[in-house]
């Protein structure tokens, strides 16, 4: 059986790459975001327990939809604002800028709590025996709360990516052409919905195996000297 793609061919082929940046850019400021609000939860500070909780909290109870809505028109007036102060009145928040920013906020807020289980299941003793050998608590967070918190807690981020690359489609109403939005100028012109929202369906499950394999491999290599030292 083949598809007719009446010449959306490369349109779609340049939407998924287009939901591979994106996906990719969400991840990388979700893993800062996450990590950040994981050591703030698990601070010994009042304050920034608070805000650890604050942010998860507030983050993971709105939709993801909402938080891209919001920050894409929310931030206008105030980008406008800068532009104008900076001497470029038509300065404006992307979308794929606003997607990034809103799928990263969102994939954080749940990411803080995956990092901060892995960090509640390191031995408090691995910190104490870094003390006792003099290492500075910066050190002791480099060199060993890292590097096991990352093993412990990759099973749970891969479940969250395979989520993030999902929600990518959620950008799509603010106008970033990725693979449902091209998908949709497709239907729109050639009214053959189900052909092309199922060749969608085919690239999203396309990159999911591909994600599924590279975090196998990202699993295994994080699990060597564990795996070597439990034998």
């Amino acid at each position: 059986m083949t598809f007719d793609l009446y010449g959306f061919g490369p349109a779609l082929a340049a939407g998924a790459l287009m939901t591979i940046k994106l996906a990719l850019s969400a991840l990388a400021l979700g893993l800062v975001l996450g990590l950040l609000g994981a050591l703030a939860k698990t601070s010994s500070h009042k304050p920034l327990q608070w805000l650890g909780d604050a942010y998860s909290t507030i983050v993971r109870g709105v939709p993801e939809l909402l938080w891209v809505l919001l920050i894409y028109f929310g931030t206008v007036n105030a980008m406008r604002a800068i532009g104008e102060w900076i001497g470029y009145p038509q300065l404006e928040l992307s979308p794929f800028a606003a997607g990034t920013i809103a799928l990263g906020l969102c994939f954080g807020s749940y990411a803080t709590e995956v990092f901060r289980g892995a960090i509640l299941a390191i031995p408090k003793g691995h910190r104490e025996a870094g003390l006792a050998l003099g290492m500075s608590k910066g050190r002791i967070l480099w060199r060993l709360v890292l590097p096991q918190m990352w093993r412990i807690a990759l099973p749970g981020l891969g479940n969250l990516f395979m989520i993030l690359m999902k929600d990518t489609a959620l950008v799509s109403v603010i106008g970033l052409g990725e693979i449902m939005r091209n998908a949709q100028i497709a239907v729109s012109v050639s009214k053959k919905p189900f052909t092309f929202f199922l060749v969608a369906a085919l690239i999203y499950l396309s990159l999911t195996i591909i994600a599924m394999i590279g975090l196998h491999f990202l699993e295994k290599r994080a699990s060597r000297g564990f795996v070597r030292a439990s034998r």
